[in-house]
C-alpha cells in the first residue's frame, strides 16, 4: 500500500465521520430527501470542475459499465444519503454509524463471491473483532438500539453501500476515478430530483447554519471523500478497503463529544479499540509454508 492510498483512506474516514455529526446537526431544518438533493447537488458541480481542472481524459463506458454506473450512482449516491438522513431524524449519529457499518461486512463478502477476490482467514477474522466493537459503540451511545423505524432505514442504508461499492469496484478498472465518481453524483442527484420541491422549501426556512451545513456535505463527505475513496478502491480490493471504514464510528463519537459536548460510555472506548484491532488484523496475511527443500544425492558418473 503507497502512502498516497493510505493518506486517501484517512482523509475518507475522517470526512465520513464528520457527516454523521453534520448531518445530526443539520438534519432539524431538511427532510431526508431535501438534505440528500442538495448535498448531491454541491457535489456534481465541485466534482466536475475537479474533473475540468485535472484534465481528465473521457472514456466512454461500455454497456456492461453504464449498467454498473447506474447502479453504483442510484443505490449509494443517491438511495443511501436518503436512507441515511432519515435514519438520523429518529436515532442518534452513534447507533447509525454502527448498523451503517455493517456495510464492510457486506462488502467482504459480497467482494468474495461475486468479484472473485476471496475471502482471506484474517480478513474474515477482522471484521468479525471489528464489527463486534461497532456493537459496543452502538449500545455504549444509545443505550440500545432505539427507534424500529430509524434501524430499518440505517439498514437499507448500509445495503445500499455495500451494493454500491460492489458496482462500482469493476467499473474502476477501466475509467478513470474522476469521471466514474462524477458520473455516480450525477445519476444519484437525477435520482433525487423528485424531493426538489421539499428542497426549495427547506432552504427558505433553514437557518445559515444548516444551508452550511448543506455545503459542507456536498463539498467534504461527498465531493472529496467519494474521489479519495474511488482513488484507494481502485487501488486495494474492496473488501480490504471497506474494513477500513469501521474507525468512523469511534471517530463520530469524539467529533460527537466535541461539537455537543457528549461524553463517551466507557464502553464506547472499549468498542473503539476493538474496532482498531480488528481493522489491524484485517491486514494481516497468512503465512504460506514454505515446501521443505529436497537433497538430491550426486550422481554416479559413467566413468564409476
Amino acid at each position: 500500500m503507497t502512502p498516497l492510498v493510505i493518506v486517501a483512506i484517512v482523509v475518507t474516514i475522517v470526512a465520513w465521520a464528520s457527516a454523521f455529526i453534520v448531518i445530526r446537526g443539520t438534519g432539524p431544518y431538511f427532510s431526508g430527501g431535501a438534505l440528500a438533493l442538495g448535498r448531491l447537488a454541491i457535489g456534481t458541480v465541485l466534482l466536475a470542475i475537479v474533473f475540468a481542472v485535472g484534465r481528465k481524459k473521457w472514456v466512454t463506458p461500455n454497456r456492461r459499465e453504464w449498467v454498473q454506473i447506474l447502479g453504483f450512482g442510484v443505490l449509494w449516491f443517491g438511495g443511501y444519503n436518503v436512507a441515511l438522513n432519515i435514519a438520523e431524524h429518529t436515532i442518534d449519529a452513534g447507533t447509525t454509524a454502527m448498523i451503517v457499518n455493517i456495510g464492510p461486512i457486506l462488502i467482504a463478502l459480497g467482494a468474495g463471491l461475486f468479484l472473485r477476490e476471496g475471502i482471506p482467514k484474517w480478513l474474515a477474522i477482522g471484521a468479525g473483532v471489528a464489527f463486534f466493537g461497532v456493537v459496543l459503540i452502538g449500545f455504549a451511545t444509545s443505550g440500545g438500539f432505539g427507534d424500529g423505524v430509524g434501524i430499518l432505514w440505517a439498514l437499507l442504508a448500509a445495503f445500499t453501500y455495500a451494493a454500491g461499492v460492489l458496482l462500482q469496484k469493476p467499473a474502476l478498472k477501466r475509467l478513470p476515478n474522476a469521471q466514474v465518481t462524477w458520473m455516480g453524483c450525477v445519476i444519484g442527484l437525477v435520482a433525487c430530483l423528485p424531493f426538489a420541491g421539499e428542497l426549495v422549501r427547506d432552504l427558505q426556512d433553514a437557518p445559515l447554519n444548516g444551508i452550511l451545513g448543506v455545503v459542507y456535505l456536498g463539498a467534504v463527505p461527498t465531493a472529496l471523500a467519494f474521489s479519495t475513496w474511488a482513488y484507494a478502491l481502485s487501488r486495494m480490493p474492496a473488501g480490504q478497503l471497506g474494513v477500513t471504514t469501521y474507525i468512523v464510528p469511534p471517530l463520530a463519537v469524539l467529533m460527537g463529544f466535541i461539537a455537543f459536548g457528549e461524553v463517551p460510555a466507557a464502553l464506547a472506548v472499549v468498542g473503539g479499540a476493538i474496532c482498531l484491532v480488528g481493522v489491524a488484523l484485517s491486514r494481516r496475511r497468512s503465512r504460506i509454508p514454505v515446501p521443505p527443500q529436497t537433497i538430491s544425492a550426486p550422481s554416479k558418473s559413467v566413468a564409476e
